[in-house]
């Protein structure tokens, strides 16, 4: 074959391949999609997927269905989108967890977070937060350092799971301040806000959205936010930043993306009626009634940011030596 014809037989393949991908976002979608969470039901970032699963019909043309499957502080989940086939029919919902600080920390994750998915949109933005059961002997940060530093390896946290954003963060958080505490790690953050709630354990690092409807009926006391500033919903409580540990004051976010080699055509459509779902006042609402903020970028600033992030928490892993236990 001389190479007029080879290049002919690349321009003919081309055009079939665009008019396939074409083809395919014209009738998509032509099903419903289904959204997994790569957590258990009752953490932020089910709060998240299921109230926009809930008013994305419209704007997308089919239902959303939301399926839970927590695991390995979110890699079961994240893995089963990885692995799903790029029709646009099985999405996931990306995390700080499952994008970076997992395989930031656990070199065995069967995925890579920069080349095995297909971003598509972050969806919102929340704080963090270090809270205590009440019976914990300090109410205020001032205390609860001293309590730490006082007793150190007599108290326990537990978070949505390990190498989660809870976990990598209450590590660094006590790296820089020289305290000990336990992980208990649980198969997601509404276990772990259970357990906590209960007194079963002292503390939590938890995404606030999810620990917030507690910390409001007084069953669970906060301690200090990873927030741009002080939370209305919490003004009284001090910001990592404030507190002089700037490196811990980082959001989590909440986004979909789907596996790699997405269409994408197939990508725009799901971008724009997610970006749709999200400005509508009942579901803008609901987001920032749990203390989060309504984001709902572009595929490719997404891919930015969780590029960025996954650095971020690589560089933590590597500088203070974390592994997972």
């Amino acid at each position: 074959m001389n190479r007029r014809s080879i290049l002919q037989r690349g321009l003919v393949l081309g055009t079939l391949t665009v008019s396939c991908s074409l083809a395919l976002a014209d009738g998509y979608p032509n099903k419903p999609v289904k959204l997994v969470v790569p957590f258990a039901p009752g953490g932020t970032t089910d709060i998240v997927a299921r109230v926009v699963a809930q008013h994305i019909a419209g704007p997308l043309g089919q239902t959303m269905i939301v399926e839970n499957k927590a695991g390995g502080g979110g890699i079961i989940g994240a893995t089963d989108t990885a692995r799903s086939a790029p029709d646009g029919y099985s999405l996931g919902v990306a995390t700080v967890s499952t994008t970076a600080t997992n395989p930031a920390i656990n070199p065995k994750t069967p995925y890579n977070p920069l080349t095995d998915f297909t971003p598509i949109i972050n969806l919102a933005a929340t704080p963090n937060v270090i809270a205590v059961h009440p019976s914990f002997p300090a109410k205020d940060y001032k205390g609860f350092i001293a309590e730490l530093k006082k007793n150190p390896g007599k108290y326990s946290y537990s978070t949505s799971g390990t190498g989660g954003i809870g976990h990598l963060q209450m590590e660094l958080y006590k790296s820089l301040t020289g305290t000990f505490v336990t992980h208990i790690p649980y198969r997601g953050a509404g276990p772990a806000l259970n357990d906590t709630v209960a007194g079963q354990v002292p503390m939590i690092f938890d995404n606030l959205p999810s620990a917030l409807p507690f910390i409001k009926d007084g069953r669970l006391i906060a301690i200090a936010v990873a927030a741009p500033q002080r939370l209305a919903v919490l003004p009284n409580v001090p910001t990592f930043k404030e507190l002089g540990l700037e490196p811990v004051n980082r959001m989590a976010y909440y986004g979909i993306l789907g596996p790699k080699n997405l269409p994408k055509e197939v990508v725009a459509k799901i971008n724009e009626a997610a970006r749709k779902t999200i400005e509508m006042p009942e579901v803008k609402n609901r987001i920032e009634q749990t203390g989060s903020i309504v984001i709902g970028n572009t595929p490719e600033q997404f891919t930015e940011q969780i590029k960025a992030e996954f650095a971020v928490y690589k560089k933590v892993v590597e500088q203070q030596k974390l592994k997972l236990d």
